[in-house]
Order: structure tokens, then C-alpha cells, then sequence
């Protein structure tokens, strides 16, 4: 397992290739789902200084909150509502350049300009969301959802 890492510069497409090796390491060997999700959370932070890094796992008829990096957030968000719950309802990733745009955004904090949702799915159903949030607008294109996705499918999802 990996103890540190090397945070680099450079473009979006190469500081993720540089993570996605380093969060590799850092989930191998480890089965907890928990801890793969805070790590990666971490990560992502560390990396990108993104506003905002979370999981939300699919609780019944809830999205709800799971490991994050950043500042306190919504606990609970239910299917169909905010970027998160669309994000669910639609099974696709949502990148929304300007969150204030976003019909039914759920303003879990102001400083929130822009944001991704990248849904787990496994057995063909969304088990959860990665959710991650700028303090820019513009901040998120199909590079950070290639390589979120990819992240994502880092981790083995059995308990769900």
C-alpha cells in the first residue's frame, strides 16, 4: 500500500494519470469498501484541491452521505432531486458546468460553483455516486469523467 503521494502539475489528463496508479496502490489489498472510498476521497482532494470530494451510497429510497473530503454536507438526497439524485434516477454521469443553472440544485454549500456525478453501478444497478464540486465554474469536462470513472472501477463493491 502506498503511504504518500505525489502530487504533480501539469494538465487535467496528466495529473490523472499520474493518481490513477497511486490510488491503485493505495486500495490494493484492502477489502473495505469504507476505507477504498476515503482514500480515494482523499486522494482526489490532496490532487485536484477540488472543493468538495464524496461518496453517497443508495440507502432504500436515499442517496446517503458517505465518505467526503470538505466541508459538511447534505446527509440524505433523495432519488430524482439535485445533480446527485438525477445523477441516480438517469444512471449517467452529469457535469454541470454552472450549479446555479441546474434546475432543482440542491445547494448543500454556496461555495459550490460547479460539479460531477459519476454513478456506481454494479449488477446493473446504481449502488451509489462519487460527487465532486468546484469552487470555479467550468471546473469538469469528459476527461475528469473518463478518469472518475475509472477510479470508481478500482474498487470492489461486495457488501452492497
Amino acid at each position: 500500500m502506498a503511504e504518500d503521494l505525489r502530487i504533480i502539475t501539469g494538465s487535467k489528463d496528466d495529473q490523472y494519470h499520474s493518481l490513477l496508479p497511486q490510488i491503485s496502490a493505495l486500495l490494493e489489498g484492502e477489502q473495505d469498501e469504507i476505507a477504498n472510498m476515503a482514500n480515494i476521497c482523499a486522494a482526489l482532494k490532496e490532487q485536484f484541491n477540488f472543493f468538495w470530494v464524496g461518496f453517497y451510497l443508495v440507502k432504500g429510497d436515499e442517496l446517503v452521505l458517505g465518505p467526503f473530503q470538505g466541508p459538511v454536507a447534505c446527509t440524505r438526497i433523495k432519488k430524482g432531486k439535485g445533480v446527485c439524485g438525477t445523477s441516480w434516477a438517469q444512471e449517467q454521469t452529469l457535469i454541470v458546468p454552472d450549479v446555479e443553472l441546474f434546475p432543482g440544485h440542491i445547494a448543500c454549500s454556496a461555495a459550490s460553483k460547479s460539479e460531477i456525478v459519476i454513478p456506481i453501478v454494479r449488477n446493473e444497478r446504481v449502488i451509489g455516486v462519487l460527487d465532486v464540486d468546484s469552487a470555479e465554474l467550468n471546473s469538469f469536462d469528459e476527461t475528469d469523467a473518463a478518469y472518475l470513472a475509472q477510479i470508481i472501477g478500482l474498487i470492489e463493491f461486495n457488501l452492497f
